[in-house]
Protein backbone atom coordinates (compact mmCIF):
# COMPACT_ATOMS: atom_id res chain seq x y z
CA UNK A 1 0.00 0.00 0.00
CA UNK A 2 1.70 3.50 -0.96
CA UNK A 3 2.26 5.73 1.85
CA UNK A 4 0.40 9.50 1.97
CA UNK A 5 3.11 12.30 1.54
CA UNK A 6 0.50 14.23 4.26
CA UNK A 7 -0.02 11.91 6.95
CA UNK A 8 2.94 9.76 7.81
CA UNK A 9 1.66 6.20 7.84
CA UNK A 10 2.81 5.44 11.50
CA UNK A 11 -0.87 7.22 12.68
CA UNK A 12 -2.22 4.73 10.33
CA UNK A 13 -0.59 2.14 12.37
CA UNK A 14 -1.01 3.83 15.63
CA UNK A 15 -4.77 3.98 14.74
CA UNK A 16 -5.07 0.15 13.98
CA UNK A 17 -2.94 -0.79 16.76
CA UNK A 18 -5.26 1.18 19.18
CA UNK A 19 -8.18 -0.68 17.74
CA UNK A 20 -6.50 -3.79 18.52
CA UNK A 21 -5.93 -2.48 22.45
CA UNK A 22 -8.82 -1.16 22.70
CA UNK A 23 -10.22 -5.01 22.12
CA UNK A 24 -8.01 -6.47 24.30
CA UNK A 25 -8.63 -4.32 26.99
CA UNK A 26 -12.67 -5.06 26.53
CA UNK A 27 -12.09 -8.53 26.88
CA UNK A 28 -9.56 -8.08 30.34
CA UNK A 29 -11.93 -5.83 31.86
CA UNK A 30 -15.19 -8.35 31.22
CA UNK A 31 -14.26 -10.34 34.45
CA UNK A 32 -15.50 -8.20 36.78
CA UNK A 33 -18.98 -8.18 35.20
CA UNK A 34 -19.01 -11.90 34.90
CA UNK A 35 -18.11 -12.49 38.76
CA UNK A 36 -21.47 -12.25 40.08
CA UNK A 37 -23.14 -14.18 37.37
CA UNK A 38 -21.00 -17.04 37.93
CA UNK A 39 -21.14 -17.04 41.36
CA UNK A 40 -24.80 -17.57 41.24
CA UNK A 41 -25.05 -20.31 38.66
CA UNK A 42 -22.48 -22.12 39.84
CA UNK A 43 -22.09 -21.94 43.03
CA UNK A 44 -18.36 -21.27 42.77
CA UNK A 45 -16.90 -19.04 45.37
CA UNK A 46 -15.51 -15.80 44.93
CA UNK A 47 -12.18 -17.18 45.49
CA UNK A 48 -12.16 -19.79 42.89
CA UNK A 49 -13.44 -17.54 39.95
CA UNK A 50 -10.89 -15.11 41.38
CA UNK A 51 -8.31 -18.24 40.59
CA UNK A 52 -9.07 -18.09 36.76
CA UNK A 53 -8.69 -14.09 36.62
CA UNK A 54 -5.20 -14.75 37.82
CA UNK A 55 -4.31 -17.04 36.33
CA UNK A 56 -5.24 -14.57 33.00
CA UNK A 57 -3.36 -12.15 34.53
CA UNK A 58 -0.49 -13.72 34.84
CA UNK A 59 0.06 -15.23 31.52
CA UNK A 60 -1.45 -11.48 30.26
CA UNK A 61 1.88 -11.13 31.91
CA UNK A 62 4.23 -13.25 31.79
CA UNK A 63 4.13 -13.69 27.98
CA UNK A 64 4.84 -10.14 27.71
CA UNK A 65 8.64 -10.56 26.81
CA UNK A 66 8.04 -13.56 24.28
CA UNK A 67 5.29 -11.60 22.77
CA UNK A 68 7.64 -8.80 21.77
CA UNK A 69 10.36 -11.53 21.00
CA UNK A 70 8.01 -12.84 18.19
CA UNK A 71 6.61 -9.70 17.01
CA UNK A 72 10.29 -9.23 16.28
CA UNK A 73 10.89 -12.69 14.51
CA UNK A 74 7.89 -13.22 12.93
CA UNK A 75 6.34 -9.61 12.42
CA UNK A 76 3.66 -7.60 14.57
CA UNK A 77 1.11 -7.98 11.84
CA UNK A 78 1.00 -12.00 11.89
CA UNK A 79 1.30 -12.09 15.59
CA UNK A 80 -1.72 -9.83 16.44
CA UNK A 81 -3.72 -11.19 13.87
CA UNK A 82 -3.25 -14.60 15.33
CA UNK A 83 -3.60 -13.40 19.22
CA UNK A 84 -7.23 -11.77 18.18
CA UNK A 85 -7.67 -15.23 16.42
CA UNK A 86 -6.81 -16.72 20.13
CA UNK A 87 -9.09 -14.74 22.41
CA UNK A 88 -12.20 -14.76 20.32
CA UNK A 89 -11.63 -18.47 20.68
CA UNK A 90 -11.25 -18.57 24.15
CA UNK A 91 -13.84 -16.36 24.93
CA UNK A 92 -16.66 -18.01 22.93
CA UNK A 93 -15.88 -21.64 24.43
CA UNK A 94 -16.96 -20.15 27.96
CA UNK A 95 -20.60 -20.79 26.98
CA UNK A 96 -19.74 -24.70 27.58
CA UNK A 97 -18.01 -25.04 30.72
CA UNK A 98 -19.37 -26.72 33.40
CA UNK A 99 -16.49 -27.17 35.93
CA UNK A 100 -14.31 -24.75 37.59
CA UNK A 101 -10.64 -26.12 35.86
CA UNK A 102 -12.66 -25.16 32.20
CA UNK A 103 -13.43 -21.55 33.73
CA UNK A 104 -9.30 -21.47 34.15
CA UNK A 105 -8.47 -23.37 31.54
CA UNK A 106 -10.43 -21.10 28.79
CA UNK A 107 -10.54 -17.62 30.53
CA UNK A 108 -7.39 -18.04 32.37
CA UNK A 109 -5.08 -20.04 30.01
CA UNK A 110 -5.94 -19.29 26.16
CA UNK A 111 -7.67 -15.93 26.50
CA UNK A 112 -4.57 -14.95 29.14
CA UNK A 113 -1.39 -15.88 26.57
CA UNK A 114 -4.19 -13.84 23.45
CA UNK A 115 -4.21 -10.55 25.51
CA UNK A 116 -0.89 -10.67 26.20
CA UNK A 117 0.02 -9.92 22.62
CA UNK A 118 -2.55 -6.90 22.84
CA UNK A 119 -0.98 -5.40 26.03
CA UNK A 120 1.00 -2.53 26.50
CA UNK A 121 4.29 -4.33 25.68
CA UNK A 122 2.60 -4.08 21.63
CA UNK A 123 1.93 -0.15 22.12
CA UNK A 124 5.93 0.01 23.20
CA UNK A 125 7.19 -2.17 20.43
CA UNK A 126 4.93 -0.17 17.95
CA UNK A 127 5.83 3.57 18.88
CA UNK A 128 9.65 2.43 19.18
CA UNK A 129 9.68 0.99 15.55
CA UNK A 130 7.37 4.01 14.42
CA UNK A 131 8.57 7.53 16.08
CA UNK A 132 11.63 9.37 17.34
CA UNK A 133 9.50 12.35 17.97
CA UNK A 134 6.21 12.04 19.92
CA UNK A 135 6.72 8.84 21.19
CA UNK A 136 5.75 9.67 24.66
CA UNK A 137 2.40 11.16 23.21
CA UNK A 138 2.40 8.07 21.02
CA UNK A 139 2.40 5.74 24.54
CA UNK A 140 -0.03 7.88 25.76
CA UNK A 141 -2.55 8.19 23.15
CA UNK A 142 -2.14 3.81 22.78
CA UNK A 143 -2.68 3.21 26.44
CA UNK A 144 -5.27 5.45 27.07
CA UNK A 145 -6.72 3.06 24.41
CA UNK A 146 -6.54 0.16 25.76
CA UNK A 147 -8.61 2.32 28.70
CA UNK A 148 -11.56 3.57 26.15
CA UNK A 149 -12.42 -0.74 25.78
CA UNK A 150 -13.70 0.21 29.25
CA UNK A 151 -15.50 2.89 28.16
CA UNK A 152 -16.75 1.10 25.05
CA UNK A 153 -17.21 -1.98 26.52
CA UNK A 154 -18.36 -2.31 30.11
CA UNK A 155 -21.62 -0.91 30.20
CA UNK A 156 -22.94 -2.36 27.24
CA UNK A 157 -21.89 -5.81 28.47
CA UNK A 158 -23.39 -5.32 31.68
CA UNK A 159 -26.46 -4.12 30.28
CA UNK A 160 -26.27 -7.15 28.37
CA UNK A 161 -25.71 -9.47 30.97
CA UNK A 162 -28.75 -7.92 33.09
CA UNK A 163 -31.13 -8.42 29.98
CA UNK A 164 -30.15 -11.48 28.11
CA UNK A 165 -27.18 -13.57 30.67
CA UNK A 166 -23.49 -14.26 30.54
CA UNK A 167 -23.63 -16.26 27.75
CA UNK A 168 -24.53 -13.91 25.04
CA UNK A 169 -22.35 -11.60 26.47
CA UNK A 170 -19.04 -13.50 26.11
CA UNK A 171 -20.44 -14.63 22.76
CA UNK A 172 -20.83 -10.86 21.57
CA UNK A 173 -17.40 -10.06 22.74
CA UNK A 174 -16.21 -13.00 20.72
CA UNK A 175 -17.67 -11.43 17.91
CA UNK A 176 -15.81 -8.54 18.25
CA UNK A 177 -12.62 -9.69 18.41
CA UNK A 178 -13.28 -11.85 15.24
CA UNK A 179 -14.57 -8.48 13.43
CA UNK A 180 -11.08 -6.97 14.08
CA UNK A 181 -8.61 -9.52 12.36
CA UNK A 182 -9.30 -8.27 8.74
CA UNK A 183 -8.73 -5.20 10.21
CA UNK A 184 -5.68 -5.80 11.10
CA UNK A 185 -4.52 -7.82 8.51
CA UNK A 186 -5.22 -4.89 5.81
CA UNK A 187 -3.58 -2.26 7.52
CA UNK A 188 -0.78 -3.06 10.03
CA UNK A 189 2.31 -3.14 9.04
CA UNK A 190 5.79 -4.22 10.48
CA UNK A 191 8.15 -1.44 9.85
CA UNK A 192 8.71 1.80 8.24
CA UNK A 193 10.73 0.74 6.11
CA UNK A 194 8.02 -1.77 4.74
CA UNK A 195 5.95 1.64 3.17
CA UNK A 196 9.49 3.55 2.07
CA UNK A 197 9.22 5.63 5.11
CA UNK A 198 11.87 6.52 8.24
CA UNK A 199 10.56 6.39 11.96
CA UNK A 200 8.61 9.90 12.91
CA UNK A 201 11.02 12.49 13.63
CA UNK A 202 13.84 10.91 11.71
CA UNK A 203 15.13 12.01 8.40
CA UNK A 204 17.71 9.73 5.50
CA UNK A 205 17.12 6.60 3.46
CA UNK A 206 14.82 4.49 5.04
CA UNK A 207 16.63 1.08 6.52
CA UNK A 208 15.43 -1.88 6.89
CA UNK A 209 15.26 -3.86 10.36
CA UNK A 210 18.21 -6.12 10.52
CA UNK A 211 16.62 -9.68 11.07
CA UNK A 212 15.86 -10.95 14.74
CA UNK A 213 18.75 -13.60 15.46
CA UNK A 214 17.39 -16.87 17.18
CA UNK A 215 14.43 -17.73 18.54
CA UNK A 216 11.95 -15.66 20.21
CA UNK A 217 12.41 -17.68 23.72
CA UNK A 218 16.65 -17.01 22.82
CA UNK A 219 15.74 -13.20 22.25
CA UNK A 220 13.25 -12.99 25.54
CA UNK A 221 16.12 -14.53 27.78
CA UNK A 222 18.79 -12.77 26.13
CA UNK A 223 17.73 -9.35 26.74
CA UNK A 224 16.45 -10.61 30.39
CA UNK A 225 20.23 -11.72 31.34
CA UNK A 226 21.48 -8.20 30.18
CA UNK A 227 18.19 -6.10 31.87
CA UNK A 228 19.00 -8.38 35.27
CA UNK A 229 22.44 -6.30 35.77
CA UNK A 230 20.82 -2.54 35.68
CA UNK A 231 19.27 -1.88 39.03
CA UNK A 232 17.03 0.43 37.49
CA UNK A 233 15.19 -2.48 35.75
CA UNK A 234 14.84 -4.06 39.37
CA UNK A 235 13.45 -0.64 40.63
CA UNK A 236 11.10 -0.25 37.21
CA UNK A 237 9.86 -3.62 38.04
CA UNK A 238 9.45 -3.27 41.47
CA UNK A 239 7.30 -0.40 40.92
CA UNK A 240 5.14 -1.39 38.02
CA UNK A 241 4.48 -4.72 40.36
CA UNK A 242 2.47 -2.25 42.54
CA UNK A 243 1.09 -0.54 39.48
CA UNK A 244 -0.77 -4.15 38.33
CA UNK A 245 -1.84 -4.71 41.64
CA UNK A 246 -3.73 -1.24 42.18
CA UNK A 247 -5.47 -1.02 38.73
CA UNK A 248 -6.02 -4.23 36.94
CA UNK A 249 -5.47 -6.55 39.85
CA UNK A 250 -7.70 -5.10 43.07
CA UNK A 251 -9.79 -2.14 40.92
CA UNK A 252 -10.10 -3.85 37.43
CA UNK A 253 -11.78 -7.40 39.21
CA UNK A 254 -13.22 -6.41 42.21
CA UNK A 255 -14.74 -2.66 41.92
CA UNK A 256 -18.09 -3.76 40.77
CA UNK A 257 -18.60 -6.66 43.03
CA UNK A 258 -17.54 -4.17 45.81
CA UNK A 259 -20.20 -1.96 44.49
CA UNK A 260 -22.85 -4.77 44.87
CA UNK A 261 -21.29 -5.56 47.76
CA UNK A 262 -22.72 -2.09 48.98
CA UNK A 263 -26.01 -1.97 47.03
CA UNK A 264 -25.25 -0.48 43.73
CA UNK A 265 -26.40 -2.49 40.95
CA UNK A 266 -23.75 -4.50 38.80
CA UNK A 267 -24.56 -2.09 35.85
CA UNK A 268 -23.55 1.08 38.01
CA UNK A 269 -20.43 -1.04 39.20
CA UNK A 270 -19.67 -1.06 35.22
CA UNK A 271 -20.76 2.93 34.32
CA UNK A 272 -17.75 3.88 37.39
CA UNK A 273 -15.24 1.79 35.33
CA UNK A 274 -16.37 3.00 31.86
CA UNK A 275 -15.80 6.78 33.43
CA UNK A 276 -12.68 5.71 34.73
CA UNK A 277 -11.87 5.28 31.00
CA UNK A 278 -12.91 8.89 29.97
CA UNK A 279 -11.06 9.95 32.05
CA UNK A 280 -8.12 7.48 32.08
CA UNK A 281 -7.67 8.41 28.30
CA UNK A 282 -7.73 11.89 28.97
CA UNK A 283 -4.84 11.41 32.20
CA UNK A 284 -2.72 9.12 29.85
CA UNK A 285 -2.27 11.06 26.64
CA UNK A 286 -1.38 13.98 28.98
CA UNK A 287 0.97 11.92 30.72
CA UNK A 288 2.45 11.28 27.09
CA UNK A 289 2.88 14.60 26.32
CA UNK A 290 4.32 15.70 29.62
CA UNK A 291 6.97 12.58 29.61
CA UNK A 292 8.72 14.32 26.60
CA UNK A 293 9.45 17.57 28.40
CA UNK A 294 9.68 16.74 32.24
CA UNK A 295 11.66 14.39 34.38
CA UNK A 296 10.18 11.28 34.11
CA UNK A 297 10.81 9.18 37.59
CA UNK A 298 9.27 12.66 39.39
CA UNK A 299 6.13 12.41 37.01
CA UNK A 300 5.70 8.61 38.44
CA UNK A 301 6.57 9.88 41.56
CA UNK A 302 3.47 12.27 41.77
CA UNK A 303 1.33 9.18 40.17
CA UNK A 304 1.75 6.98 42.53
CA UNK A 305 1.54 9.27 45.20
CA UNK A 306 -1.87 9.88 44.16
CA UNK A 307 -3.08 6.86 43.48
CA UNK A 308 -1.94 6.43 47.01
CA UNK A 309 -4.27 8.63 48.32
CA UNK A 310 -7.73 7.55 45.93
CA UNK A 311 -7.09 4.01 47.16
CA UNK A 312 -7.50 5.14 50.94
CA UNK A 313 -9.98 7.34 50.00
CA UNK A 314 -12.37 4.39 48.09
CA UNK A 315 -13.63 2.67 51.17
CA UNK A 316 -15.36 5.60 52.21
CA UNK A 317 -16.52 6.45 49.19
CA UNK A 318 -19.21 3.36 48.98
CA UNK A 319 -21.23 5.80 50.87
CA UNK A 320 -23.50 7.47 48.01
CA UNK A 321 -22.56 7.32 44.57
CA UNK A 322 -20.83 10.84 44.09
CA UNK A 323 -18.54 9.96 46.62
CA UNK A 324 -17.95 6.56 44.41
CA UNK A 325 -18.10 9.31 40.79
CA UNK A 326 -15.21 11.37 42.62
CA UNK A 327 -13.23 8.21 43.13
CA UNK A 328 -13.76 7.38 39.99
CA UNK A 329 -12.50 10.75 38.06
CA UNK A 330 -9.99 11.29 40.04
CA UNK A 331 -8.87 7.36 40.25
CA UNK A 332 -9.10 7.23 35.96
CA UNK A 333 -6.58 10.40 35.60
CA UNK A 334 -4.05 8.27 36.80
CA UNK A 335 -5.15 4.61 35.99
CA UNK A 336 -2.78 4.11 33.04
CA UNK A 337 -0.57 7.51 33.06
CA UNK A 338 2.24 5.14 34.61
CA UNK A 339 2.88 3.71 31.37
CA UNK A 340 4.70 7.05 29.36
CA UNK A 341 7.05 7.60 32.02
CA UNK A 342 7.97 3.94 32.38
CA UNK A 343 8.81 2.94 28.80
CA UNK A 344 10.64 6.36 28.20
CA UNK A 345 12.75 5.02 30.38
CA UNK A 346 13.40 1.97 29.51
CA UNK A 347 14.29 3.36 26.21
CA UNK A 348 16.88 5.15 27.36
CA UNK A 349 18.54 3.09 28.99
CA UNK A 350 18.24 -0.01 26.87
CA UNK A 351 17.77 1.48 23.51
CA UNK A 352 15.10 1.39 20.75
CA UNK A 353 16.02 -2.50 19.62
CA UNK A 354 15.65 -4.04 23.30
CA UNK A 355 12.94 -1.42 24.34
CA UNK A 356 10.07 -3.96 23.63
CA UNK A 357 11.22 -7.28 25.15
CA UNK A 358 12.49 -5.03 28.40
CA UNK A 359 9.31 -3.38 28.84
CA UNK A 360 7.76 -7.11 28.08
CA UNK A 361 9.76 -8.63 31.46
CA UNK A 362 8.82 -5.42 33.30
CA UNK A 363 4.98 -5.62 32.41
CA UNK A 364 5.36 -9.44 33.73
CA UNK A 365 5.93 -7.97 36.90
CA UNK A 366 2.99 -5.64 36.47
CA UNK A 367 0.69 -8.67 35.44
CA UNK A 368 2.02 -10.57 38.62
CA UNK A 369 1.27 -8.07 40.82
CA UNK A 370 -2.71 -7.53 39.18
CA UNK A 371 -2.90 -11.18 39.79
CA UNK A 372 -1.68 -11.54 43.07
CA UNK A 373 -4.29 -8.34 43.95
CA UNK A 374 -6.93 -10.20 42.15
CA UNK A 375 -6.64 -13.39 44.12
CA UNK A 376 -5.90 -12.13 47.61
CA UNK A 377 -8.68 -9.58 46.84
CA UNK A 378 -11.32 -12.77 46.53
CA UNK A 379 -9.62 -14.07 49.12
CA UNK A 380 -9.53 -10.61 52.12
CA UNK A 381 -13.49 -10.34 51.17
CA UNK A 382 -14.09 -13.87 51.66
CA UNK A 383 -12.32 -13.70 55.34
CA UNK A 384 -13.69 -10.44 56.66
CA UNK A 385 -16.77 -10.12 54.57
CA UNK A 386 -15.49 -6.64 52.68
CA UNK A 387 -12.88 -5.17 50.28
CA UNK A 388 -11.52 -2.74 53.24
CA UNK A 389 -8.40 -4.68 54.15
CA UNK A 390 -7.52 -5.23 50.42
CA UNK A 391 -7.75 -1.30 49.60
CA UNK A 392 -5.57 -0.48 52.51
CA UNK A 393 -2.86 -2.56 51.72
CA UNK A 394 -2.49 -1.48 47.81
CA UNK A 395 -2.69 2.10 48.80
CA UNK A 396 0.17 1.80 51.55
CA UNK A 397 2.30 -0.64 48.56
CA UNK A 398 1.48 2.93 46.27
CA UNK A 399 3.41 5.13 48.69
CA UNK A 400 6.05 2.59 48.96
CA UNK A 401 6.57 2.78 44.97
CA UNK A 402 6.55 6.54 44.88
CA UNK A 403 9.61 6.93 47.32
CA UNK A 404 11.46 3.81 44.88
CA UNK A 405 10.74 5.54 41.94
CA UNK A 406 12.94 8.44 43.28
CA UNK A 407 16.05 6.07 43.17
CA UNK A 408 16.14 5.11 39.44
CA UNK A 409 18.99 6.48 37.33
CA UNK A 410 21.00 6.14 40.55
CA UNK A 411 22.21 2.49 39.55
CA UNK A 412 24.43 0.83 37.18
CA UNK A 413 25.10 1.92 33.80
CA UNK A 414 23.49 0.07 31.22
CA UNK A 415 25.61 -2.47 28.90
CA UNK A 416 27.80 0.03 26.50
CA UNK A 417 26.12 -1.45 23.42
CA UNK A 418 22.49 -0.36 24.88
CA UNK A 419 23.64 2.70 25.99
CA UNK A 420 24.63 3.76 22.66
CA UNK A 421 21.43 2.87 20.61
CA UNK A 422 19.99 4.91 23.45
Amino acid sequence: MPSSKKIHYGWIVVGVTCLALLTGAGVRSTPGILMVPLEEEFHWSRATIALAVSVNLILYGCIGPFAAAVMEKFGVRRSVVCALALVAAGVASTVLMREPWQLILMWGLLVGVGVGFLATVLAATVAARWFTARRGLVIGILSGGAATGQLLFLPVMANITAAYGWRTTVLTIAAVAFAVVPIVAFFMRDQPSDVGLTPYGETGEPKPAPPAKGNPIQLAFGTLREAVHVRDFWLLALTFFVCGASTNGLIGTHLIPACMDHGFSEVTGATLLATMGVFNFLGTTTSGWLSDRFDNRLLLFIYFGLRGLSLLYLPFSFVTFYGLSLFAVFYGLDWFATVSPTVRLITNTFGREKAGMVYGWVFAAHQLGGASAAFFGGLLRMNYGGYMEAFMISGALCFLAAIAVLFIGGGRKAPEQATAAA
